[in-house]
């Protein structure tokens, strides 16, 4: 099991955090995801490590910006 925080720009409310959630969730791998708009986090459990690629690609989906790992 893997967790990874991602920064994202651009979430404001719920429906951000949902749009965002969704596309993720749908990725290989992935067993759950967190958003948080006003913190512009976004926690990704998963099975495996994560192909960055991938997930920039879902959030972009989303309508976001995939800033990248949270340090």
């Amino acid at each position: 099991m893997s967790t990874t925080v991602f920064n994202v720009t651009g979430m404001s409310c719920g429906h951000c955090e949902k749009s965002v959630s969704e596309e993720l969730a749908a990725l290989p791998g992935v067993t759950g995801v967190s958003a948080d708009a006003k913190a512009g986090l976004v926690t990704v459990e998963s099975a495996g490590p994560l192909d960055d690629e991938a997930v920039r690609a879902a959030v972009d989906e989303a309508g976001y910006e995939l800033v990248g790992r949270a340090g």
